[in-house]
Parts: structure tokens; sequence; C-alpha cells
């Protein structure tokens, strides 16, 4: 089998990846999707606030995959649903499985990784304790409730403040069960703001910030859980216990991006994020392999995941044109004081001809301060900032005229107003 683009991942970044690429002049696209249908998490997503930025109106999970879905259709762009990616090779060869057509071999002049991320377990954080039954991630509780039809328990207690666990607190109460707390490691939330109020404060649903669970007891089920208030390097206090009898734990303690098959075609990844290095255009370290969505870095809104995915679909297709790597100098976006990250992590500056929109993640919650970009001891640009969070993703957009002052590396830093 060859193709021009395939796009592995059928969710919200692969859907809006396979558009624009059509949109761009594209013809021969494949998307391989490992479920029984397109959309991804946002078919088990029933709340609304999806949309506001990029369809200007506020929509389901389901309603916002539907709009996608729809204007695939609209395309040639065939889709193999049901499908393993096993191996991507540096050659951009894909091998994948599915019952219909058994053991393939696809050849792609250009392919689109949107594998979406997984959720942290219990494993990847050893909570302390027995090891019964009731114990679940939020999204699996999110999928058992909303589309299987099962309620995951009756008293619940919520480990982690990222914005899936917000939002389980909330349709658990709905249900009929009841949420006992909402337990966070740090003395912040990680999830947005509006989750916080919609979804805890508006239903009675205490969060305690700077807590953990360290103790879970229960032989068949869940029974209890202990719950402790941690110092500042998130180490348990005595004598500040707190038990709960419940028979749920659900778990919202981050969000791992999926990057087994690009690990394994050696593109050059980012520890800080978890994701693939991408330039300006989310092309990878490896020549026509692109990246996006929640495969390069963890978003908080599905409308960034579209605008960020379309970028990379009409990259794709520009690279398929003939515009290939530009020979010109590179530079790289490092961190400065309080900045987690940044996507993209390079530039490529004679290839860039528009605005170029800079995702980041700030370290700590802070109020008023300036957002400062240097190049070496030039400071480019400063945009002030009445306040961020580690929970909520911040963009600011680069001038080309910025950037062709930069004469080095870029540093992003955040310098905080005195109090």
């Amino acid at each position: 089998m060859k193709y021009d683009i395939v796009v592995i991942g059928g969710g919200p970044a692969g859907l809006a990846a396979a558009v624009s690429a059509w949109e761009h002049g594209a013809r021969r696209i494949l998307i391989l999707e490992r479920d029984k249908e397109l959309g991804g998490i946002l078919n088990q997503c029933i709340h609304n606030g999806f949309g506001l930025h990029y369809f200007k109106e506020e929509l389901t999970g389901p309603e916002y995959a539907g709009r996608f879905i729809e204007l695939l259709r609209q395309t040639g762009v065939e889709v193999k649903l049901d499908t393993m990616v096993l191996h991507i090779t540096k050659e951009k060869e894909i091998h994948a499985v599915n019952t219909k057509d058994g053991y393939m071999v696809i050849e792609a002049k250009a392919v689109i990784l949107a594998m979406g991320c997984r959720e942290r377990t219990r494993g990847a954080i050893a909570i302390p304790g027995d090891r019964p039954s009731g114990i679940f991630t939020a999204g699996t509780a999110q999928r058992y409730i909303n589309m299987e039809g099962y309620l995951c328990g009756k008293r619940v207690v919520v480990l982690g403040s990222g914005d899936i666990g917000l939002i389980m607190a909330r349709r658990m109460t709905l249900e009929g069960a009841e949420v006992l707390a909402c337990v966070e490691l740090m003395p912040y939330s990680n999830g947005l703001n509006r989750n916080i109020v919609q979804c805890l404060n508006d239903y009675g649903i205490p969060l305690y910030l700077s807590h953990t669970i360290t103790k879970i007891e229960g032989k068949r089920r869940v029974e209890r859980v202990t719950v402790s208030k941690v110092d500042g390097e998130r180490r348990p206090i005595p004598g500040t216990e707190m038990v709960f009898d419940c028979d749920t734990v659900l778990l919202s303690v981050g969000l791992i991006p999926e990057n087994e098959l690009t690990r394994e075609a050696e593109i050059v990844m980012d520890p800080r994020t978890n994701g693939a290095v991408v330039y300006e255009n989310m092309e990878t370290s490896l020549p026509g392999v692109f990246a996006c969505g929640n495969a390069v870095h963890v978003h908080d809104l599905v409308d960034f995941v579209s605008a960020e995915s379309a970028k990379a679909g009409a990259a794709a297709a520009n690279y398929l044109a003939g515009e290939k790597d530009s020979a010109g100098p590179i530079v790289e976006i490092a961190n400065g004081n309080g900045v987690g990250y940044t996507v993209p992590q390079k530039l490529r500056l004679e290839a860039i001809n528009a605005p170029v929109e800079l995702y980041f993640r700030v370290r700590q919650v802070y109020g008023k301060s300036d957002l400062v970009l240097k190049s070496g001891e030039r400071e480019l640009l400063r945009l002030r900032r009445e306040r961020m969070a580690p929970g909520e993703m911040e963009k600011i957009v680069l001038p080309p005229s910025k950037l062709a002052k930069a004469d080095s590396g870029l540093t992003l830093s955040v310098e905080e107003e005195p109090v």
C-alpha cells in the first residue's frame, strides 16, 4: 500500500490534520485508528465547553467530533478503523494490523503522528496500601459511565485535580454518587479554574490542596482511604491524617503523551513534554514526519489541539509539494525562570514568514508578571500577564520582525512584579 500522507490516530488531532492536509492539496491520505470509531476521547466527553474558540459556539465532545467527521466525509480521505499500528521506520514505512486486511506494510511520503495521550495509573505513583477493586483512572470511569452505562461507585474520593478528575467529580454526583473529596498533592489545582468552580464549588465538593492519599484499605473492594497533608517537599505530615469511608478512588494524576512509535522511529524527544521536539510547522527531527495534539504536549482545550493539528496537516501537504527543510539558521527556545516547557522547541528562521504561536506552561502560580523573550542579552518581546498557573496552557505570538533580530538561541522567562 502506498499513500502520500498517513495520519496515525483518528481523534481530534488526526481528524483536523487530515482535513487540513486535504484542503491544502494533498490527496492520497489515510487515517489509521485503533478504536472502532473516529473521534477519540471526545466520544466519552459528553459535557459541554468544547468549540468556543474553534467553532465560536459551545458543543459537547461528541458534537465537536461530529463536526470534524462531517468535514472529513466531504473529502476523499480514507479511514481504517480497528487498526493497530505496530511500528514506524525511519523510511516512513508503517506496519499495522487489523482483522480485515491482516498485517499491512504501508509506504508513506509523509506521516502525521496524532496518537494522543494516556492516563497515569496507580502503579506510576505508588500509593501504599491494599490492592482491592474500585480504583479507576478518571478517564476509565468516564468511559464506563458515559459510553458503557455503568456507575463505578457510590462513595468516591478523587485523587488529583486534573480537568478529567474535576469533571468526573461532577458527573458522579449527577449520577447519584457522593463525592467526599478531591485531594491534590500540589498547593494549587492542575485543572482549569472554570472546572474548579463548575465541578467542585457548585456542588459543595471540598478540594484539599497540599494533600495526598497515603493508604488504601479494602479486601475485595475499597473500604476506606487515609488522606494526609504534605509539606513543601511533598512528604506526608504525621498527625494530619483524615480517613474517608469510600468504595471508589478515581485517579486524575496526569496524562502521558503516547509516543512509543515516535521513540521507535528514533525521533528526538523532549523530556519536558514527553513528546517529540518539533519545529514551527510541527515537523519532527525526521524529515516528512510531523506530530501534533496531545502526542506532542498535553493541551487543556481541544480547540487548541485542532488549530495545532491543522498546522501540521498543512505543513505535511506543503512538504509533498516540494517545501523541504530550510538550510538557514535554527534557533532553540530554552526555559527561563518559571517556564516549564515551550512548543515549538526549535525555529527555522528563514522558513518563517508569518507570526509563530508559542505554547508554554509555567512552573507555579503567578500574579501580575511579565513574559520576557530574549536572544542572548537582547530583549525581543515583553508581554504583561495578570495571572498564570501550571494548570492552564499559555500562548504568545512571535512576530517575524522580532524573530529576525534573534542572533542566538531564545529564552522565555517570567518576571514577577514585586509585592
